[in-house]
């Protein structure tokens, strides 16, 4: 009996230190592949963000999200899943939708960067800002400004004309409905579930009768 427990015991003492040394053998090349120390690529850039010029020197690989943020500290574009698949991030790009987590700030030198924070003030709010307020379509907030910035830029999109998948006669100019308005915002999340809520505020911006 001491013997089987001895057994087992150094069987269960094996695996941990076989475990151990397989995920080191697996971390080195990924250490490798990632040297430090090397040279950062640095750019003078000029950044037109709410009507302001901002001259920055960053990092080449800096997205326009980080330099919002980290250089300009304008945080009300927030970093949710940093992949452009929440919306959170959205800003508007010479009226123009875009996640600014997956766009370089040195690609946006000689365009016009609008964030949540140059739509309105608090003293003179934009209409989709009020509508959102009025119809409750925030709760926590967090995903609230790329919401609104990306419902502005959805709404330039319809006036426009420019269709969306389910636009059904491409022929035709597309019409402001309950669904393209979700076809359109299905880019944004909000985790709270205020979908209905930022409906209700779109249509009302957008003037539709119901």
């Amino acid at each position: 009996m001491d013997d089987i427990a001895s057994n087992l015991a150094l069987t269960r003492r094996d695996l941990l230190l076989a475990g151990a040394a397989s995920a080191a053998t697996a971390a080195a090349p990924d250490a490798q592949a990632q040297p430090t120390g090397g040279a950062v690529a640095l750019a003078k850039v000029s950044l037109n963000v709410n009507g302001r010029v901002h001259a920055l020197e960053l990092d080449t690989r800096t997205t326009l999200l980080d330099a919002l943020r980290e250089q300009l500290h304008l945080t009300g574009s927030k970093k949710g899943c940093d992949q452009g698949q929440c919306g959170a991030c959205t800003v508007l790009v010479d009226g123009r939708r875009v996640t600014s987590c997956l766009t370089l700030a040195v690609m946006q030198q000689g365009h016009k960067v609008t964030t949540i924070e140059g739509l309105g003030t608090p003293g003179k709010l934009h209409p989709m800002q009020r509508a959102f307020v009025k119809h409750d379509g925030y709760q926590c907030g967090f995903c609230t400004p790329g919401q609104i910035c990306s419902a502005v830029g959805m709404l330039a999109e319809l006036k426009a004309g420019v269709p969306s998948h389910v636009t059904g006669d491409l022929t035709r100019r597309p019409q402001p409905t309950d669904a393209e308005f979700r076809e359109r915002m299905s880019g944004n999340i909000c985790r709270c579930g205020a979908y209905s809520n930022i409906q209700e505020a779109i249509v009302e911006v957008a003037g539709v009768k119901r």
